[in-house]
C-alpha cells in the first residue's frame, strides 16, 4: 500500500468512525452511512480491510438462512478465541459491509476472520472491492420478484460472482439443484441431508408450491427424497445428472425445540444437538458445522458454541414479552414462510405482522403462495398487523380460519400490546414479522 492510498484509507476509516460517533449522539440511525462515508472517500477501503485479516474472509449468500447461518460460524469462531469481524446487524450490501469493517478495525490490531452476510443480488458487486476466501450458499428460492426478479438471474449474478474470484472456495448446499450447480472443478464442499425424521408436533406436511427445476440438458429433475421446495434427492433421467455426494452428509431428527444432527464427515459420523426448531435451521446449522470443520474446527468445540448461541433477532428468537414466551421468526418468502408455519405453536396467540416497503418487497403476493392453511387449527386469536394487515387478514380467511378469531390492527406497537395483553396467563405469543415490521418490533 503506498503512502497516498494509505492516508486515503486511514482517513477514509478515521471520517467514517466520526461520523457514526456524530450520528450516534444525535440518536440517528446509522446502519450503513458510516459505510458509505469510507467508501466516498477510499473506493479501495475494503481491498485494504481484507489486510487486517489474517486466516479468511467468509461470504455467506442465499436466499434463506443467510443470518442465522453467518451468526452460527461467527459465534463458533468466537468461542475458540478467535477474533471475528461480523455483520451481525445485517447489513448486508456493500455500504453496511463496509460500515462493519470501518467500526471494527484498529490500525495495530489484526482479525482472524471475517464473516460477512452479503446479500445476493450484491455478491458481485461485492467481490468487485473484496475477494472473499470461502463462500457459504445456503439455498435459492423465489424472493421478492420485483427486486431480485426470477431464479435464473440470481442464480446467473451468483455464478458470476464465483467466476470473478478462481481461488474462491465453495461450501455448498448439495440438496439444492441451483446452488450445487455452482461447483467448480475443485475447491468445493458440498452438505447435505441423506434423511430426514420428524419427531414433534407437527409432520413434514406442506402445501406450499415446489419450484420445478429442469436439469441442464432440459429434462425436468426428478425426486427420490424431496425435503422441503426443491430441496432433496434429484437425478435426471436423461443424462443421469444427480445430486452430489456430500462430503458432510447428515441425518437429522426434528424435535419440538431443537433438531438432532448425525454429520458423517471422512467416514466418521459426529453427534450435534442444535437449540433451533425446524428444517431450515438444520440445513443452517448443517452449513455453519461444514464450516467449522473446514476451518480445523472439532466436534467438542463446535457443540460447545451451539449450546451457546442465541440467535439474531427474530430468527426464531425467543424473547419475554409481558410475561408470556414469545417466538419471533421472520417471514419473506413462500418457501421459508411455509417452513416456518410448520413450526407454529397453534395453541399460542399470533401476531403476523408485514409491510411492502422496498426492503421487504413490494409485491406480496407471496402471502398467497405461502401455506397459511397451517394455521387453521389455530386456537387463539390470530392478529394481523403492518401496511398490508388487511391483505394478510384476507389470506387468513381464504386459509380457512374463522372470521371472528381474526383481529386486525393495521399499527405494529398496538398489536403487539394488544396480543400481549390478551394472552392469559402461562399462554405463549408467536410473531411472524415481515423484514422492515421486524425491525419495528425490535426498537419495542
Amino acid at each position: 500500500m503506498g503512502l497516498f492510498m494509505k492516508t486515503k484509507f486511514y482517513t477514509a476509516l478515521m471520517m467514517s468512525k466520526l461520523t457514526f460517533a456524530g450520528l450516534k449522539l444525535l440518536q440517528r440511525p446509522a446502519t450503513s452511512y458510516a459505510g458509505y462515508i469510507a467508501l466516498k472517500i477510499c473506493p479501495e477501503f475494503l481491498a485494504f480491510s481484507k489486510k487486517y485479516i489474517k486466516n479468511n474472509l467468509i461470504n455467506v449468500t442465499g436466499t434463506n438462512g443467510k443470518t442465522t447461518t453467518s451468526g452460527l460460524i461467527a459465534h463458533i469462531l468466537e468461542n475458540t478465541n478467535q477474533s471475528v469481524i461480523h455483520n451481525l446487524k445485517g447489513a448486508n450490501m456493500l455500504t453496511g459491509i463496509a460500515n462493519v469493517f470501518a467500526l471494527n478495525i484498529r490500525p495495530l490490531k489484526r482479525f482472524d476472520y471475517a464473516v460477512i452476510e452479503t446479500d445476493e443480488a450484491y455478491l458481485t458487486k461485492v467481490y468487485d472491492y473484496v475477494k472473499g476466501d470461502t463462500l457459504v450458499v445456503t439455498n435459492l428460492f423465489r424472493d421478492q420478484l420485483d427486486r431480485y426478479g426470477e431464479l435464473d438471474y440470481t442464480a446467473k449474478i451468483i455464478k458470476e460472482a464465483v467466476l470473478k474470484n478462481p481461488d474462491l472456495k465453495l461450501i455448498l448446499n448439495a440438496d439444492d439443484p441451483i446452488v450445487s450447480s455452482f461447483a467448480k472443478a475443485d475447491n468445493t464442499i458440498f452438505y447435505g441431508f441423506d434423511d430426514v425424521e420428524y419427531n414433534c408436533r407437527y409432520k413434514d406436511e406442506s402445501n406450499a408450491p415446489s419450484e420445478a427445476f429442469n436439469c441442464i440438458c432440459g429434462e425436468p429433475l426428478k425426486y427420490t427424497k424431496r425435503f422441503y421446495a426443491q430441496q432433496g434427492h434429484y437425478f435426471c433421467g436423461k443424462c443421469g445428472y444427480k445430486r452430489p455426494e456430500c462430503n458432510y452428509s447428515a441425518k437429522v431428527k426434528i424435535f419440538d425445540e431443537y433438531s438432532m444432527l448425525y454429520v458423517t464427515y471422512c467416514g466418521i459420523t459426529f453427534e450435534f444437538k442444535v437449540n433451533l426448531v425446524g428444517l431450515y435451521n438444520a440445513y443452517n446449522a448443517l452449513a455453519a458445522i461444514a464450516t467449522a470443520f473446514e476451518n480445523g474446527l472439532n466436534q467438542a468445540e463446535i457443540q460447545n458454541a451451539l449450546d451457546t448461541y442465541h440467535s439474531v433477532f427474530g430468527r426464531t428468537e425467543t424473547r419475554v414479552i409481558n410475561g408470556h414466551k414469545t417466538l419471533i421468526q421472520l417471514i419473506k418468502n413462500p418457501a421459508g414462510a411455509s417452513e416456518v408455519l410448520k413450526t407454529v405453536d397453534l395453541n399460542s396467540n399470533i401476531l403476523i405482522a408485514i409491510n411492502d416497503d422496498y426492503a421487504d418487497g413490494r409485491d406480496v403476493s407471496w402471502l398467497w403462495d405461502s401455506d397459511f392453511e397451517q394455521l387453521q387449527d389455530a386456537q387463539k386469536l390470530v392478529v394481523t398487523s403492518g401496511k398490508r394487515a388487511y391483505d394478510m387478514a384476507a389470506r387468513l380467511k381464504y386459509a380457512g380460519i374463522p372470521q371472528e378469531k381474526i383481529i386486525i390492527e393495521p399499527n405494529i406497537k398496538k398489536a403487539v400490546k394488544f396480543v400481549a395483553n390478551s394472552a392469559k396467563k402461562d399462554e405463549k405469543i408467536t410473531i411472524l414479522p415481515s423484514y422492515t415490521a421486524l425491525l419495528k418490533i425490535s426498537k419495542y
